[in-house]
């Protein structure tokens, strides 16, 4: 599947704030890149150019192209509830996002190759699709034969944070998707509203 392979340090420096995760060179410089990035009299941007920043924003924190992402706001527009909020949902309810939240990968994209060279499984079974949608109460755990992977041991000693919507077991390597997360439990900084204005032009 394709995917955003870049520099990421510059997306961040576009956004203002390290996406991508840890970031040292994002640290140094801090501002948008280009020759006039540090120039603070930048010129007011349009409504218009303000949603798609945000757009753009997602799509790379969940490494999704626009397609996809399309196709996810069209499933959001038609389930129950806040579309903005249900775009977000399905954005952490993704393989490759729980899989990282579980601390079993340092990055998403990290997370994504996991899933895809088979490190992956949910409910017993390999599932090698990063976008897989799961359900409230899957089990997803680290395959056995990939347990003793430096990767995952590495980023698993690593990972602090807790999150109440999935549970992590360290013995067993296996986590539970308890339910889906609502808004205030999803800690990235997307104002979604902007999103759902840009499509619903």
């Amino acid at each position: 599947m394709a995917r955003y392979t870049g520099p990421k340090t510059k997306i961040a420096r576009k956004f203002g704030e390290a996406i991508f995760g840890e970031d040292k060179s994002f640290e140094k410089r801090n501002y948008p890149p280009g020759q006039h990035g540090n120039n603070r009299r930048r010129g007011k941007k349009s409504e218009y150019a303000i949603q798609l920043a945000e757009k753009q924003k997602a799509k790379y924190t969940y490494g999704i192209l626009e397609r996809q992402f399309r196709n996810m706001f069209k499933k959001a527009t038609a389930a129950p509830g806040i579309t903005g909020e249900v775009l977000l949902q399905l954005c952490e309810s993704r393989l490759d996002n729980v899989v990282y939240r579980m601390g079993i990968a340092p990055t998403r994209s990290a997370a994504r190759q996991l899933v895809s060279h088979r490190h992956i499984t949910v409910n017993g079974e390999k599932v090698n699709i990063p976008s897989y949608q799961l359900k409230a109460g899957d089990v997803i755990g680290v395959r056995e034969k990939s347990k003793s992977l430096e990767a995952i041991q590495n980023s698993l000693a690593n990972a602090s944070h807790v999150y109440e919507w999935i549970t992590w077991n360290s013995e067993t390597k296996e986590g539970t998707f308890v339910s889906v997360p609502q808004r205030l439990q999803i800690p990235e900084n997307i104002t979604e509203q902007l999103i759902v204005e840009l499509y619903s032009k």
